[in-house]
């Protein structure tokens, strides 16, 4: 049904009229997916154990289809099993309170009722009935045909003796309560299912068992997040609300329960708790139900109810395993026995994904720092079946809710446009509902993102790592640096498509708007059809074949023109890791996705009085162990959540990825892997604070003065992902990052903060007791690979996007977050990431000794140094053994000397060790390249590199001050910006 659109939403008509404007304003305000009969029988079919999740997304459609709150065919039974007594107010009469347990099927739930709510029963009752056989109203035609049906009066609540002995009175009213619900005409009626405390969210079971539920009134405003209260959180501004209450197993939610809208749903978390009395409600009667985002404050009739309310709220509340603080200081404990499955790069991980992403029966949830709706997830594209918006908008035609959460960019520094993959998301179907967050001016951020990339399935599986939706970010194990075809494919590929206005103007709105839809700004983007890729063999088409360094995107509104010269440029290979995961820990990825989605749209949307962006529910646990279908592949293991979150970005405070990384490294007891986009740490309590360098140092210290082999292994991208000529310096933010990786902070002449290498708080600076030794223990890498491109041979850097860290072949962690205080500190950035703790054992070595290895860590390791070092191409590279001296000093760090002393010789290429100074920088520049002057020779000496691996280059500018000037906007921007 739909409902009037919001202020928002509206936008003056076109020149042909109103009646187009108010057809496109209803498609984004209602869905177009109906139940189906199919759908509709199901629900009707008598001897159903639950109702399927499905309704949940369909409230009003199932209300106005006439499909019962009650299971077809499944009797409910009552028991009034005990009473209460207590005086009224007046302090006169004596009164019973009768305690009523039901049950339906499965479900057992309990009511409290007075004697006088079982009269108001009769009574609604017989007056209901008169209407029905008397009003010959359409609306009535089914009342009407249960009256024929019935083959017995309605029971009678009067005039027996019995009633008049109190002592069988309960045993009379069960009698008089299970006749009526024996009867359909008296079970179905609206006021009976009142009476029993249910709704149509009482039998789903995986929302979890049926809870307490009731008719409430609530106070408005008590949300705890700045600028979400009218006028401040103030007792005078508020209104009484009539809502129905829903309490379940983790989270509560009230509802408009004539038009079947989920206002506001509270999730159970450690600052959970029920309160009563006016002294915490400045109400009579009221009962107050916190957590970290609201107060919120509910009226009951009387005291009694209060107390029985809060009771019942902290009883189902009370075995809720987020009620407590877990391990790290995270939302979520870990959860054993749980299947997953690691990715290294985005070939396998898409793959999975789009597969996954068919199995979709009921929601789909992605957040993404980036998304390109236009990205393959299958390649090469022979057609778009496998392209990200043409499998959301198959998945929202068969009725899947589709919730997407992105980062919403400030434009004047980001060019990630997430306006436009939002418009052409939304547009594909009314059941893709996507959002922006945060908006930067009510919000009161400008510098920090929702960084995290997640992809939820029906709660049951979930994607998490490294890898956004995007361009760029699909590679496999070679790495190609090419990606080129005949031209006449190319051309026709590329062909553009005349960029036709939309036929109707709407007004340019700076701010996010409901439908998304700006057709001044985002004109109609280019389309490719299956026609058009029938041949095609690119693996990255158009903006995809990407090398950022040399051009940021721009114009991602036209996907598939080329964004670089693809016979001239060279792509930039992207590495990265991921995860799937399955049952519990995809419920505690989706929880955090619905806990982010529902915060925002509040603090978005919360005037909005549609049901345009709905309100989101998370399953319960005691259901996740029914897997509808599992990735290919997977493991067992320990698998937990973590997270950085803030008030800002998620309405909580969590840096639970910061603990688990210090506390990793801290009980290491062979070696850690680190691969991480950057690697900014060593915290001096003024620039930088977050502390796992600090860890890595205390941890190499501890391994030498107990006189034990311990390694840590660093591979980060050569260069910061930043476009810039570092033949030149590279751009400000470029020079910016490299400071704060190994240079440090100017200040009065001298150098405070340093991550590896240059300064006092540095790395290396805090190892020197060590003296030379501390090449026994530490080793920084980058990756880089070499090609030939029309005719000509050419390097470039492979970009280490992951974010990951490995242990002892028993643990990693894999995730979006960086190693710098935006990501670790948990009041900046928002992340995810998940720790995986093998709980099965391998035989395997670990520094010549026999060692019991976790299979799935193993694996991991062994992929990653596989393909880094080369080890399929030369069998005398031995892998096993990850800390023996052969390993890594002759296996690794030799490999990577060696290959970068190759590319130097052949490419000169940036950055080195060699050039110290802008001076030196640019005569570096001027000198001639083996590859241009004897390609033969060039070739041979490539021959030479083994896999991947290069030194990283710590002596790299040692002489500049690399903080951008203080008078550019690189400059001028905060240091938090960069750390």
């Amino acid at each position: 049904m739909a409902s009037p659109a919001p202020a928002c939403c509206k936008t003056p008509s076109g020149p042909e009229g109103g009646a187009a404007e108010t057809q496109k304003t209803k498609r984004f305000i209602t869905d177009d997916y109906e139940l189906s009969k199919e759908e509709l029988d199901g629900l009707m079919k008598e001897g159903e154990e639950e109702r399927p999740f499905l309704v949940v997304h369909h409230l009003l459609d199932v209300k106005e289809a006439g499909v019962p709150v009650l299971l077809p065919g499944t009797p409910v039974i009552c028991r009034v099993d005990s009473t209460e007594r207590y005086t009224t107010r007046s302090k006169v009469r004596v009164c019973s309170l009768y305690t009523v347990k039901l049950s339906h099927g499965k479900f057992t739930w309990t009511v409290k009722r007075k004697y006088k709510h079982f009269q108001e029963l009769h009574r609604d009752l017989y007056k209901h009935k008169m209407m029905a056989h008397f009003l010959p109203l359409g609306r009535f035609a089914a009342q009407r045909a249960q009256l024929r049906a019935m083959t017995e009066e309605m029971p009678s609540l009067h005039g027996t003796e019995r009633m008049r002995q109190t002592s069988s009175k309960p045993k009379y009213l069960e009698e008089y309560l299970n006749g009526l619900l024996e009867n359909s005409f008296c079970k179905n009626y609206h006021g009976m299912l009142e009476f029993l405390d249910v709704s149509a969210l009482s039998f789903v079971s995986e929302l979890g068992p049926k809870g307490l539920e009731g008719s409430i009134f609530k106070r408005s405003g008590g949300h705890r997040i700045q600028g979400l209260n009218c006028i401040g959180h103030h007792q005078f501004c508020f209104r009484w609300s009539k809502r129905w209450l829903v309490v379940k197993d983790s989270f509560l939610l009230y509802m408009n329960r004539e038009n079947g809208v989920v206002c506001f749903v509270l999730v159970f978390d450690p600052e959970f708790k029920v309160q009563v009395g006016r002294a915490y409600t400045d109400t009579k009667y009221g009962v107050c139900i916190q957590n970290f985002t609201r107060n919120l404050v509910i009226k009951c009739n009387s005291y009694r109810q209060a107390r029985w309310w809060s009771h019942e709220i902290n009883r189902l509340a009370e075995p809720c395993e987020f009620l407590q603080v877990q391990r790290f200081g995270g939302f979520a404990p870990p959860r054993e026995n749980t299947l997953t499955k690691w990715y290294v790069n985005g070939s396998g991980y898409f793959a999975d994904l789009a597969d996954a992403l068919e199995q979709a029966k009921e929601e789909i949830f992605i957040t993404d720092w980036w998304l390109s709706p236009e990205v393959f997830l299958k390649r090469p594209a022979t057609d778009t079946y496998w392209r990200l918006d043409q499998i959301l908008k198959r998945k929202a035609e068969q009725g899947v809710k589709v919730c997407v959460l992105l980062y919403k960019e400030v434009e004047m520094a980001l060019g990630i446009n997430s306006g436009h993959s939002k418009r052409t998301l939304m547009d594909m179907h009314p059941n893709i509902k996507v959002m922006r967050h945060p908006n930067h001016m009510s919000a009161v951020v400008f510098f920090w993102a929702h960084h995290e990339k997640m992809v939820a399935i029906d709660q049951s599986i979930a994607f998490v790592g490294g890898l956004d939706l995007a361009f760029g970010r699909w590679d496999d194990s070679q790495y190609r640096l090419t990606d080129t075809v005949p031209t006449e494919t190319a051309n026709h590929i590329s062909e553009e498509v005349p960029k036709a206005p939309m036929s109707e103007p709407e007004a340019a709105d700076s701010g996010d708007q409901v439908d998304g839809s700006n057709s001044a700004q985002d004109p109609k983007p280019e389309e490719v059809n299956a026609e058009d890729l029938k041949n095609n063999t690119q693996l990255w088409l158009g903006k995809d074949y990407s090398n950022f360094i040399k051009r940021d995107w721009v114009q991602l509104d036209r996907p598939f023109e080329d964004n670089i010269d693809r016979t001239e440029v060279p792509r930039m290979p992207w590495r990265d890791l991921s995860a799937a995961l399955h049952g519990k820990a995809a419920r505690d990825v989706a929880r955090h996705f619905i806990q982010r989605w529902n915060f925002a749209k509040i603090f978005k949307y919360k005037n909005i009085r549609s049901m345009f962006f709905p309100c989101l529910l998370p399953k319960s646990h005691s259901t996740a162990d029914a897997l509808p279908f599992t990735v290919p592949g997977s493991g067992k293991a320990s698998v937990q959540v973590l997270r950085s979150v803030d008030r800002w970005s998620a309405g909580t405070c969590e840096n639970s990825i910061l603990n688990a990384y210090i506390h990793t490294i801290e009980n290491s007891e062979h070696y850690i892997y680190i691969e991480n986009q950057f690697f900014i740490s060593c915290a001096d309590g003024k620039n930088v604070h977050n502390g796992i360098g600090d860890a890595i140092v205390k941890r190499i210290l501890r391994a030498h003065s107990e006189q034990k082999k311990y390694r840590v292994f660093v591979v980060v991208p050569l260069l910061p992902g930043f476009e810039g000529d570092i033949s030149e310096g590279g751009g400000k933010a470029i020079q910016a990052i490299l400071h704060f990786t190994y240079s440090g902070v100017a200040d009065s002449g001298a150098f405070q903060n340093r991550t590896i290498c240059r300064g006092e708080y540095s790395i290396l600076m805090r190892l020197r007791e060590l003296e030379d030794q501390w090449s026994e223990y530490i080793t920084l890498c980058g990756l880089r690979t070499h090609s030939q491109l029309s005719q000509s041979l050419v390097t470039e850097l492979i970009y280490v996007h992951s974010k990951t860290l490995i242990a002892d072949d028993c643990r990693y962690i894999i995730g979006s977050a960086n190693i710098n205080d935006r990501s670790m500190l948990g009041s900046r950035d928002s992340e995810l990431a998940v720790l995986v703790e093998d709980e099965e054992r391998v035989p395997s070595i670990m520094g010549g000794e026999e060692y019991q290895a976790g299979p799935l860590t193993l694996a991991l390791r062994k992929e990653c140094f596989r393909v880094l070092l080369g080890a399929d191409s030369d069998p005398k590279i031995d892998i096993d053994d990850p800390i023996s001296d052969q390993f890594f000093f002759v296996g690794w760090n030799t490999i990577a000397k060696l290959n970068a002393k190759i590319y130097d010789k052949v490419f000169r290429c940036l950055p080195c060790n060699s050039v110290h100074n802008m001076r030196e920088l640019k005569e570096h520049s001027g000198l001639e390249r083996l590859c241009d002057t004897d390609t033969q020779q060039a070739k041979e000496e490539l021959e030479a590199v083994r896999g991947l691996l290069v030194h990283f280059p710590l002596n790299f500018l040692s002489e500049e001050n690399l903080l951008p000037p203080l008078g550019s906007k690189e400059g001028m921007a905060p240091t938090g910006l960069w750390t």
